[in-house]
């Protein structure tokens, strides 16, 4: 494949690149994803019982929390009858407690002022409101509950995003995350039940492939699109169709 450079953050990332990096990533999805326990359902509460969980937490130490957690407190309702102490201690060995107490305070706030008839809404900007919910949750529980065409953006998505699209770009200045939201958007497909995929695949990418720690190269489904990796190639190699070397790993 030819040697293609990073698209511009004040351009659109062309429409080649766009479809040829969906396409491949989901396909790789759809092979190698991961049996978790959330993907089997679009439940908005369970959707975010698990999106509140592994914010700083290991999957391997939330699945078993997760549906002992769930075993407790079935429903929304049920967080918002029970005390904060109570939930907390449901909560014990996840760490984090704010994020229990606020998970309390948006139960009480859903299912006992009557506005919402007890159900999370459908869009981010509606999440958003809520105690607790940032943009990465809002665009989550849209995403994954609902199937909304929503972009999202945590750690492991903005890791694969910046090493595929805008090497260049410091992910930790507000600049960097407000381009790394745009490409997000940029490349989300039109459909939100394909969305769905797409948001799955990216994390679990970033979970899997192009961690912090090493950048598998070698195994990546959407390297012939990543412009980290194509940099790392002999000058030559995009001209004759092949490579001549494993791409180097690149930073985080």
């Amino acid at each position: 494949m030819a040697r293609t450079s990073a698209p511009s953050l004040t351009n659109p990332i062309p429409s080649t690149l766009r479809i040829t990096f969906g396409r491949r990533l989901r396909a790789w999805y759809g092979r190698a994803a991961r049996d978790l326990p959330w993907r089997r359902t679009r439940d908005p509460y369970r959707i975010l019982v698990s999106e509140l969980m592994l914010q700083q937490t290991q999957v391997a130490r939330v699945v078993p929390k997760y549906r002992e957690f769930l075993r407790t407190f079935p429903t929304l309702r049920s967080i918002g009858a029970a005390t904060p102490a109570r939930v907390c201690e449901a909560w014990e060995g996840l760490g984090y407690y704010a994020r229990a107490r606020n998970l309390h305070r948006l139960a009480e706030q859903v299912t006992r002022g009557g506005q919402r008839k007890g159900t999370l809404p459908a869009h981010p900007a509606e999440l958003r409101a809520l105690p607790g919910i940032g943009a990465y949750t809002a665009g989550a529980v849209a995403s994954f509950a609902y199937e909304t065409r929503a972009a999202l953006v945590d750690t492991n998505v903005a890791r694969v995003l910046r090493r595929v699209f805008a090497p260049s770009l410091q992910p930790r200045t507000a600049a960097g995350q407000k381009a790394l939201w745009r490409i997000a958007e940029a490349i989300l497909p039109r459909s939100g039940r394909t969305a769905w995929t797409h948001n799955q695949a990216l994390m679990e990418l970033g979970a899997l492939i192009c961690t912090a720690r090493e950048a598998r190269c070698s195994e990546c489904p959407v390297r012939s699109c990543c412009a980290t990796a194509l940099r790392a190639l002999p000058a030559h190699a995009g001209s004759r169709g092949t490579r001549k070397r494993t791409p180097a790993t690149p930073s985080p």
